[in-house]
């Protein structure tokens, strides 16, 4: 009796201390993914970027968010967060989204930074840059942890950069690089009917030798402030010289792009007699072809020697008028 007694407590006592390897090391793994789940965090909230930690198997959501967060996006996003995990979903910037989606099923490069737009809580777009790590369990993904950066200052620097790269810094029109630019684009690339005007201001010379470039300067502002109110999608008003505009009139035909140097010819009227307009007088030429790709130098030359032609039609006008004048006198 005694030794079947003993033989069953022995075989229970086998039976319970069977799992205990198997608990022990399930029970180590949670231990460590707890402490580096710790570490992470207390790291995370020693710095100003934005840190999380998110669960996307076997359910979506944020195991970590700094209170960092808050600064950027507004006071309880994090908790809230926490409470809709698939508010990321929902304020990811459409032209983001799948990127996004891409991060959050283990599609994406995870080396490179990713750069996307999250709403904060007035409905703004903020600019993040974040570099994402991803958590595998027996090769399935199961969380990605991440730091973002808010890089709004950066993005607005980027894009004066390339506002002045592209401008004039004198008009504020588009300088004669990005002209240039998107004359060997037509020239190369499209294939479109297309328009080229050219636009020389008279008496600049004058006007800086006899009143100084500070005046110079202003009749050359206002030379281009005119011409930019006919800046469209399809009008790129350009200053390529000292006192030279130029405008490629895009997807236009012959008789639009003349139409256009009339409405030139108008506006320069109005201002002109305008009480607070100075006169401004412009030599413009124009010519058009309805194939743009291998003729724009072509057309650029045509329009550029009509002006020409314009410009010495008025100096002789000018010169004969002066001239009846003296006589009259």
């Amino acid at each position: 009796m005694v030794t079947h007694f003993a033989l069953g407590f022995l075989m229970a006592l086998i039976m319970v201390l069977m799992p205990a390897p198997f608990l022990y090391k399930k029970w180590q793994k949670k231990i460590k993914e707890l402490k580096n789940f710790s570490r992470f965090g207390d790291l995370a909230e020693t710095t100003k970027d934005s840190s999380y930690y998110y669960q996307v198997y076997p359910t979506k959501k944020f195991l970590y968010l700094s209170s960092s967060t808050d600064n950027v996006l507004g006071k309880g996003s994090a908790q809230e967060a926490y409470l809709n995990p698939e508010i990321c979903f929902r304020d990811i910037h459409p032209d983001d989204y799948e990127i996004f989606h891409k991060k959050v099923n283990g599609e994406l490069d995870y080396t490179k930074s990713i750069i996307q737009r999250w709403k904060d809580r007035s409905g703004e777009y903020r600019w993040f840059e974040e570099y994402a790590t991803p958590i595998y369990e027996n090769g399935k993904l199961v969380a990605i942890k991440g730091v973002l950066r808010n890089i709004d200052e950066r993005v607005q620097m980027q894009r004066e950069l390339e506002y002045r790269y592209k401008h004039d810094a004198l008009t504020d029109l588009y300088n004669r690089a990005y002209f240039e630019q998107k004359n060997a684009e037509y020239d190369e690339q499209l294939n479109i009917p297309v328009g080229i005007i050219i636009c020389d201001l008279d008496e600049l010379k004058y006007v800086n030798d006899n009143f100084g470039h500070k005046e110079g300067d202003r009749l050359i502002k206002d030379a281009a402030g005119v011409l930019n109110k006919f800046s469209s999608d399809t009008v790129i008003v350009a200053r390529i010289g000292g006192d030279e505009f130029a405008i490629i009139h895009a997807n236009s035909t012959a008789n639009e792009t003349e139409e256009l140097v009339k409405k030139i010819h108008l506006q320069l009227d109005m201002h002109s007699h305008s009480s607070l307009g100075r006169k401004i007088n412009l030599s413009i030429g124009f010519a058009s072809s309805d194939r743009s790709k291998g003729n724009m130098n072509r057309i650029f030359a045509k329009a550029d020697q009509m002006m020409y032609e314009h410009k010495i039609k008025r100096k002789q006008y000018d010169r004969n008028k002066e001239l009846l004048g003296t006589i009259k006198q």
